[in-house]
This record gives C-alpha cells, sequence and structure tokens, in this order.
C-alpha cells in the first residue's frame, strides 16, 4: 500500500516487559442452545411479556442436533475465530420442564452437549448462562413465565443444583468455568426477566440459596453476577451479594466512549479490588441499528465499533469478552450472527454455513491472536484516531492490535521494547474495502522492523490491523491457549 501525502505520522510504542494485567478469561461469542418455538399465551397473564420476540435472538440458530455435517462446520468455524471464552446459554425449561422432573435427553439439551464437546476437546473456557427460567410450575400468580422470577427459590436453586451436578460431576465438563443463574435482571439500566408481578425483589435471595446448594453439593463453581446491562454506572449500594458471587460481569450494547470506558473501569477496580475477574459477557452496539432483521449489527461499521470496545476493555483490565453472538437466525433481534446458519428468506437451515464477512473478518483479526488468559501490555500512541492494544500470549507470542477510525490512511511508527522487541511479526488487516473486494482471505505479510527497531505501519481508513508474531494461514484455526 503506498502512503498518501496527505498521511500524518503518528508515534506508537509498546513494551513487551510491562504487563498491565493478565486475563483471567479470553475473548469469544455467545453460543446459545435453546432451539423451541413456544407460543406466547400473554392474554392468560396479568403481567404479559412484549409481543415481539421477548427471548430477543437467544434462541434459534442452531440446526437439528442431527444435522451433523452442518455442525461440523460450525465447529470450524469456532475453531477458526480462535474462541476461547464461550458464553454458553440455556432455559430452566430445557432440563426441569416440570418440579422435580428433569429431561437430559431432549433436543435442545443435546445441542447443550454439541457445544459444550467442542468447548472441552478445544480447551475453551465456558461461561454457562441461564438466560431464565421460562417455567409455568415456578412463577408467580399472573406473571408470564417467562419475565417471572422464582416463587421458590429453593426449587429454583436445587433445580441449578441437578443441573451443575449433571454437566460437571456426570458429564465430567471441566471447560466450564461459571456459572450465571439469571439474564439482565432488574438492578442495572434495565431489567426485564425477574418480575415479581405487583411486588418486588432483587436476585441476592437467588444468589445466596444457590450458592449454599451449591456448596452443600461440593460443585465449587463459581457463579457470576449481576448480568446487568447496559453498562449500569458502579452503585456499590446496591451490591449485597458479594459474598455469594465468584466474578462480576455486566453487559454493554451503546459502544464505549470515554464515559463508558470510566464505567468499566470503575467495575474492574471494584471485582479486582476483591480478587475477582471481570467480564463484559455481552457486547454490541445497538446504535448502528437492531431489531427485526436489521443488518446494522453484521455491518462493518459495527465491526469497527465492537473492535474498538475490544480494545479499550484489554487496556481497562476486563478479564473476559463476549460478542453478541456466534450463531442467531438474524430475523428476529437483529442480524447479529458471525456464521450464516439460517435462511431467513425461506425460513429454514441452511445446509452450507457462510461466514458474515465484515463481522467474522472484522471479530477475527482480533480473536484468532488472543489466546485465553493473555497478558495485557504497556502501550501508547499520540493521536485520538488510533486506538492501540498489545497482549502477550501465554505461549510468549506477541499480537498487537491497532484501530484506525478516521476516514484517511494513516501512518504510525510503532516502537516496540522488551526482551520481545526483535522477534519476526506478521501483518493482517480488515477494513469494508478489502472485505468487500472478493474472495478475501485473512493473510499475514511479513513487516520488517528498521535498524532503530521502529516499524512504520500503514494503516488504510476505517480499518482493523494485528500485527503479530503469530504466522496462522488463512485456513489454520485461531488461537485458544
Amino acid at each position: 500500500m503506498q502512503e498518501s501525502q496527505s498521511t500524518k505520522l503518528i508515534i506508537a510504542r509498546v513494551n513487551t516487559d510491562i504487563v498491565r494485567h493478565t486475563m483471567r478469561g479470553g475473548i469469544g461469542a455467545s453460543w446459545h442452545a435453546m432451539s423451541k418455538d413456544i407460543p406466547l399465551e400473554n392474554e392468560k397473564y396479568d403481567y404479559p411479556v412484549r409481543h415481539v420476540n421477548p427471548r430477543g435472538s437467544g434462541y434459534g440458530g442452531n440446526p437439528p442436533v442431527s444435522a451433523k455435517e452442518t455442525w461440523d462446520q460450525i465447529y470450524r468455524h469456532a475453531s477458526w475465530l480462535g474462541l476461547n471464552f464461550i458464553r454458553v446459554e440455556l432455559s430452566q425449561r430445557m432440563y426441569e420442564p416440570a418440579r422435580g422432573a428433569f429431561d437430559w435427553e431432549n433436543e435442545e439439551m443435546l445441542a447443550l452437549y454439541n457445544i459444550l464437546d467442542w468447548c472441552e476437546s478445544n480447551q475453551a473456557d465456558v461461561f454457562l448462562q441461564q438466560m431464565w427460567g421460562h417455567v409455568e410450575w415456578n412463577a408467580f400468580p399472573g406473571v408470564h413465565p417467562l419475565l417471572s422470577a422464582p416463587r421458590s427459590v429453593d426449587d429454583f436453586a436445587e433445580g441449578i443444583k441437578k443441573l451443575l451436578d449433571q454437566l460437571i460431576k456426570k458429564r465430567k465438563y471441566s471447560c466450564i468455568k461459571y456459572f450465571c443463574i439469571t439474564n439482565e435482571p432488574p438492578g442495572g439500566t434495565w431489567g426485564y426477566w425477574w418480575s415479581h408481578g405487583s411486588g418486588s425483589g432483587t436476585i441476592t435471595p437467588a444468589l445466596r440459596k444457590t450458592r449454599q446448594r451449591l456448596d452443600d453439593a461440593g460443585i465449587d463453581i463459581p457463579l457470576s453476577g449481576p448480568d446487568w446491562t447496559s453498562l449500569p454506572p458502579l452503585d456499590p449500594s446496591k451490591i449485597d451479594f458479594d459474598d455469594f458471587v465468584g466474578a462480576y460481569d455486566i453487559h454493554s450494547y451503546d459502544g464505549i466512549d470515554k464515559s463508558r470506558a470510566t464505567i468499566i473501569g470503575d467495575w474492574v477496580g471494584w471485582a479486582h479490588g476483591k480478587n475477582k475477574p471481570f467480564f463484559l459477557t455481552e457486547l454490541g452496539n445497538m446504535k448502528l441499528g437492531w431489531g427485526g432483521d436489521n443488518p446494522g449489527p453484521k455491518s462493518f461499521g459495527a465491526a469497527l465499533s465492537n473492535a474498538s470496545d475490544i480494545v479499550t476493555c484489554l487496556n481497562l483490565g476486563v478479564d473476559g469478552i463476549n460478542r453478541w453472538s456466534f450463531v442467531n437466525r438474524g430475523d428476529m433481534d437483529g442480524q447479529w450472527q458471525l456464521i450464516q446458519t439460517w435462511d431467513r428468506g425461506r425460513k429454514m437451515f441452511l445446509k452450507q454455513v457462510q461466514p458474515e464477512s465484515f463481522a467474522y473478518y472484522g471479530f477475527g483479526v482480533l480473536s484468532r491472536f488472543i489466546g485465553k488468559y493473555a497478558a495485557a501490555l504497556e502501550s501508547t500512541v499520540n493521536s485520538e484516531d488510533i486506538k492501540l492494544a498489545a497482549v502477550k500470549n501465554k505461549t510468549g507470542e506477541i499480537s498487537i492490535f491497532l484501530l484506525n477510525s478516521s476516514d484517511a490512511d494513516q501512518s504510525v511508527a510503532l516502537t516496540i521494547t522488551g526482551n520481545a522487541s526483535r522477534i519476526g511479526m506478521f501483518l493482517y488487516q480488515v477494513s469494508e474495502k478489502l472485505i468487500a473486494s472478493g474472495n478475501f482471505r485473512l493473510e499475514g505479510k511479513i513487516e520488517k522492523e528498521t535498524a532503530s527497531g521502529e516499524r512504520t505501519i500503514v494503516l488504510p481508513a476505517k480499518s482493523i490491523s494485528a500485527l503479530t508474531s503469530l504466522h496462522l494461514k488463512p485456513d489454520s484455526p485461531g488461537i485458544i491457549i
């Protein structure tokens, strides 16, 4: 690429010897197991759910379990992306449709095993998420079971104990590292799933009881919370559940500007001050479109926004980042999917799974080169247009990420110092123009340093670049560790 006359030289530095923070998770995307279409029957309830997609797009993206060849394609895409910290989602209705009556072999549970089998065999860490209960037998009177809090917290906690006993003790899934009892409860800037009808309440009693039941059963999986959305400011007066959680997590759907970065920094400081990890377990930007079959979430603009958020989070000390979402039908709450498994026009599953190119490569240029438990390194850049983050993987490989949000090409004079300063580096770049040019492949080209140890990197307008010591061929899997 030729540098334009208007290109301005920017100074960036990375020190491979100074670690800002070592992640206790990694980078991945939400992968749900739910698939059933369930009639709303809103007319039965005094407290109904919204009439359009009350479950959002948290179900329906996986093909039938019998479609083994299609699942194999999905697995290959998960491997190519290097997904190593995956929020795997389920509902109580899947495994306990009636009080004390457990079903471990239905279609949705078999899909869950498919997902967990891939995670187990590929050493990916799982943040297991119960999205909602959706069981009539434990709902408050008059409240739709999808949004109801559990009427009996004892029964609720007993169900989770049985679930985790089945998955961790009986099926031996060591990949499950955290468990979250419900999705986006009240307490943040928005809440939906925990209605008590005419009364009110919090998730704290359920966290307390669930922790007690798991401890009694010898299941030491940490619980995570509060799982609030969207980037709620830290308010310690609301946190009366610290004794029951081993990790903190929230969601982000507005993009992370400077003010929102401050919010994340506050949460990171709070969690780390208690020696607990902090995760961003849903990441997206609804300002760029959502709802129905809106294509905004799979656009390159969304990929650029997500990459900016990820770079910001790496520098702030976030322990794990999870994009919404890996599989998704794309016709319920926006086209959030990284891969296309569903024909939106014909309402049927595809036999040939394809990447959603802008989202896929825009995410993959980061996820392929960040192993789990990577160390975020000291880095600086003197431009508002350029974002910079660097990591050292557990293997010692260095990956440096440069994001150009401006409308012009930019030249960056990058100096790498420290013990790993003289290693060979490869440059991978994505932009809307590059991906749309046809038959795009994410290939690395050798980037040579000058005698002074400096490299001059030309960043295309509105682009994401990875300069890394990892030389991954276009079809090779991404880095898990």
